[in-house]
């Protein structure tokens, strides 16, 4: 049990995985904007803008775990993506789960801590009309994956999630913008994945899960 952040909390995945670490003992504080009508702790902070976070979150203290979730995925081809939704994409996926282990690493390696990051479904590469968002996804695993090496001697641990299809509002939208049939039934209970998050923290002292990929059981 510990001091869990969590960013992307208002989100159907967030949302949950602050319900599974509530009832799982943690104390959790949910990062980024609205997240005061989430009755945990919170901290109001723009994540589409990266240089603004430290401020925002001023001294934070013992951190046992940092989950990021927040992301965002505009639908554009390339030749349609102006460098304003570039920068807004780098910026929310990556860029400020990179300034916010920053700002959290001291708390993290006194408490032996773990990062983990939600990325995309596995194996995902080089979609047609999602090249800022796979783009961003493959830099938060290289983000990662970094990480992991640099922070090993400090006793922190990094575990990059790769969730299939999962049943949010946010997944509905994509779908429909693609032209895609949504259906929850065949996907993720958003429930479901934020318990396989909470299991992750729960890894035993000798070893834990570095990449996890979560799919929808066999029907």
């Amino acid at each position: 049990m510990g001091h869990v952040l969590v960013t992307g909390a208002t989100g159907g995945i967030g949302t949950a995985l602050v319900g599974a670490l509530v009832k799982a003992g943690h104390q959790v504080t949910a990062v980024g904007r609205g997240v005061g009508r989430l009755g945990v702790p919170g901290i109001e902070a723009d994540l589409a803008e990266p240089g603004t976070i430290a401020a925002a979150v001023g001294e934070l203290g013992d951190v046992q775990a940092l989950v990021h979730c927040a992301g965002v995925s505009p639908i554009a081809a390339v030749a349609d993506t102006d460098p304003e939704t570039w920068e807004r994409v780098l910026a929310v996926n990556v860029a400020s789960a990179a300034e916010l282990v920053r700002l959290a690493l001291p708390g993290l390696r006194r408490s032996r801590g773990h990062v983990i990051f939600v990325n995309a479904s596995p194996g995902m590469t080089g979609v047609p009309r999602w090249s800022a968002f796979v783009g961003s996804k493959a830099a938060l695993r290289e983000l990662a994956d970094s990480l992991r090496e640099e922070e090993a001697a400090h006793g922190v641990r990094v575990t990059t999630v790769y969730p299939a299809a999962t049943a949010t509002e946010l997944l509905r939208e994509v779908r429909s913008a693609f032209g895609r049939p949504y259906d929850p039934e065949r996907c993720i209970r958003p429930e479901t994945l934020a318990e396989m998050v909470v299991w992750v923290l729960a890894a035993p002292a000798d070893s834990y899960a570095a990449e996890l990929a979560v799919v929808p059981a066999p029907r």
